[in-house]
């Protein structure tokens, strides 16, 4: 874990996809997955920059096991830009399990960057969708600002966050996840695999109090 960190004003704390659906009672509920809304509130005052991520998806996607038949949530199928792994029905556009926890309170966030609304193509990255090629925006909103350093926190941290800070550090982002505000959905040693690729890429964890305004 990272030593205690002064915030500043070339920093974002990237919030990603603190949802309905992903909290305990949700279609795509991360085991404690609301336990990480007081912490990230707390956490967000710290940051002048705050950007928060939605998942967003059509009520067909493709990322959805009832878009195949015969196949169940959590198999893995072949898409065109690679392995995908199928998921209940969840984050429909305009539903409630949509929207974002009702009490996620961050009134001062400067975005919000909603994903996978293509169809076609599953979004786990705040950055890329999971082609790998087509991009939200993020990148670009970021160097504009001048935004040097990327905190992350949220859910799902062995999918959603773990794409988004993969490719916050690959793009020469300082990257660094806050390990308690994030929950994971460990599915095939997903967490393990998530732990080992973050030290592969220098992408640090800390604890929410080691972070100071």
């Amino acid at each position: 874990m990272a030593s205690r960190i002064e915030i500043g004003d070339s920093d974002l704390l990237l919030v990603i996809d603190v949802q309905i659906d992903f909290c305990p009672g949700g279609r795509l509920a991360v085991p404690d997955g609301d336990a990480v809304v007081p912490q990230i509130n707390e956490i967000a005052g710290r940051f002048k920059h705050v950007v928060l991520t939605q998942d967003w998806h059509p009520r067909d996607h493709r990322s959805f096991a009832s878009a195949h038949p015969g196949r169940k949530p959590f198999e893995t199928v072949t898409m065109p830009y690679g392995p995908q792994v199928l998921w209940p029905d969840h984050c429909v556009q305009g539903t409630r399990g949509a929207e974002f926890h009702p009490d996620l309170s961050i009134p001062h966030a400067e975005l919000v960057l909603r994903k996978g609304f293509r169809r076609e193509i599953d979004s786990y990255s705040a950055f890329y969708e999971n082609d790998r090629s087509t991009r939200t925006g993020l990148l670009g909103y970021l160097r504009e600002r001048g935004l040097a350093r990327v905190f992350l926190a949220g859910l799902a941290l062995d999918y959603c966050v773990r794409y988004s800070a993969e490719d916050a550090a690959a793009a020469g982002f300082s990257t660094t996840v806050i390990r308690d505000a994030c929950r994971g959905i460990g599915v095939g040693g997903s967490i393990e695999e998530t732990d080992r690729s973050f030290a592969a890429r220098g992408i640090a964890s800390l604890e929410a109090a080691a972070i100071r305004a």
